[in-house]
């Protein structure tokens, strides 16, 4: 699920969510009952936050079909007949995980022992990599149509680029250029524009630092 890892790790928001990656990943060769758990919860994590995070009220008992309708119509797309069926077909794909759960769980009906015996029979391999590859897709492009969507406002006060020469200079010196086509972009002005959290907290250290040298002199 290495696409979905680099998605959560991009936007801090969703981070949460890799607990559900990491145990779809442990048990996904030997429990699949325990996989196909963690893939419904991290759908409707995903759901649920966006209809949280839109203020769309949902039903507490609300099924992962209709969940994922909701974030869906949340984004802007319930008009469109082409999403309609694709989120139609991914709702499909959930509520199917959400069957399997319920016919080979452990903890959702009660089991004999030779039932609990074959539950391990009644997916075999190939299914439950099709299912996880399929949370992965669903998860994914909720996330990135979300982030589209409605993408995080910095709260960052950045002071100019330009006030911090020396700073931007030992960014530069240290990390050198990233050269696009016949364009090139200094560390500085990537982290600047691209994550400027971390070049206001590279900026403090620095200063930071750069006094403590003064005084020690």
């Amino acid at each position: 699920m290495e696409k979905l890892k680099s998605i959560l790790g991009q936007y801090g928001r969703w981070k949460p969510l890799s607990e559900y990656v990491l145990r779809i990943e442990t048990y996904k060769d030997s429990d699949m009952t325990a996989a196909i758990e963690n893939s419904k919860s991290l759908l409707e994590s995903i759901a649920k936050e966006i209809c949280e995070q839109r203020q769309q009220v949902y039903p507490k008992d609300c099924n992962m079909g209709k969940l994922l309708k909701l974030a869906f119509a949340v984004l802007g797309y319930e008009d469109t007949e082409t999403i309609t069926q694709v989120g139609g077909a991914l709702a499909n794909i959930a509520h199917q995980i959400g069957n399997l759960r319920n016919q080979i769980g452990k903890v959702s009906h009660g089991r004999t022992m030779d039932e609990l015996g074959s539950r391990s029979n009644t997916i075999d391999a190939a299914s439950t990599e099709f299912l996880v590859s399929s949370t992965e897709a669903v998860s994914c492009l909720l996330i990135q149509l979300f982030e589209t969507e409605f993408p995080r406002k910095t709260t960052v006060n950045l002071p100019s680029f330009q006030e911090n020469e020396e700073f931007n200079d030992h960014l530069d010196d240290t990390y050198g250029e990233l050269a696009i086509g016949s364009n090139s972009y200094s560390a500085s002005q990537i982290l600047y524009s691209v994550n400027p959290e971390e070049y206001l907290k590279g900026l403090r250290q620095f200063k930071t630092e750069s006094d403590g040298n003064n005084h020690r002199e």
